[in-house]
């Protein structure tokens, strides 16, 4: 898919589209050589770990030049972030994620902060690529705490 939309952005000359496949192509030819491939095939979970990682560098450098009064840079960082995205699935709500959340804490039978840790890898796991861990760790903590 990526390769299709690769070349449609060639075609097309949208060199800004054009950075930000090159940006998701090199970083998974990069992770084919990594540790978690084998047979030069990419689990899913690796890829939206993959994809989730350059969102969030994005956001951050974006986040970063806003800062520093620099918003070319930054609607840049954002653009890119945008186009991978794309290939996320989509994002949970906020009230989406509580409930899976209050679901794992039931199973699991937490009543503390000391059970964080077990609900977190639940939470982790089953909503991988869906939710952002940090959103998914603030949920855990306010029904927890």
């Amino acid at each position: 898919m990526i390769n299709n939309d690769l070349k449609d952005a060639m075609r097309a000359k949208d060199k800004r589209k054009l950075e930000a496949l090159r940006a998701i192509k090199s970083a998974l030819l990069l992770a084919k050589t990594g540790k978690d491939v084998a047979d030069g095939e990419i689990p899913e979970s690796v890829e939206l770990k993959l994809l989730q990682k350059l969102v969030k560098q994005r956001k951050e450098s974006a986040l970063l030049y806003r800062e520093q009064n620099r918003p070319e840079l930054a609607e840049e960082e954002e653009y890119q972030s945008a186009i991978i995205e794309k290939y996320l699935p989509e994002q949970m709500s906020e009230e989406e994620i509580t409930e899976v959340v209050k679901t794992i804490i039931q199973q699991t039978g937490a009543s503390s902060m000391k059970d964080m840790g077990r609900v977190m890898g639940m939470a982790s796991k089953q909503l991988s690529g869906k939710a952002d861990n940090k959103l998914i760790s603030t949920i855990v903590k306010g029904l927890l705490g």
